[in-house]
């Protein structure tokens, strides 16, 4: 019995080394994939994080804030900037084909729309507070 235990040992040990492989080509595959979304979001995140639109929205958001009697909460979660008040929140998120404004209530997402840079950061932080984004 002794040869057939050690075949079976050395069975398992085979099967097991096998789907070691298998994670490990998973994991691979996974990270090659993030690493190449962070790769074509690169450019919209840089662009968000240093245009004059993303200032604007900033003071914007604290000047209109303030007027209308409403602490707006703002962080940078990795490369989406977020702005929270009155319950709802904006987040400018880099994709890999730009950046889109979501405009979240309720922990769901209401509406995503792509943003302009160009376009007025007080009109845009204005449509956020008072009733949602248009495009």
């Amino acid at each position: 019995m002794g040869f057939l235990d050690n075949l079976e040992d050395n069975l398992k040990s085979l099967e097991s080394r096998e789907e070691g492989r298998e994670a490990a080509d998973r994991q691979q595959r996974v990270r090659e994939s993030e690493r190449a979304q962070a790769q074509a979001i690169a450019p919209f995140a840089e662009q968000l994080k240093k245009s004059p639109f993303t200032a604007g929205v900033l003071t914007h958001a604290a000047r209109v804030g303030h007027s209308l009697r409403t602490k707006v909460i703002v962080a940078w979660l990795g490369n989406t900037l977020r702005l929270e008040a009155r319950g709802r929140r904006l987040e400018l998120r880099p994709t890999a084909t730009g950046i889109v404004a979501v405009s979240i209530e309720n922990g769901k997402e209401i509406a995503a729309t792509p943003l302009d840079l160009s376009r007025d950061p007080e009109k845009l932080i204005r449509e956020w507070l008072s009733d949602g984004i248009e495009p």
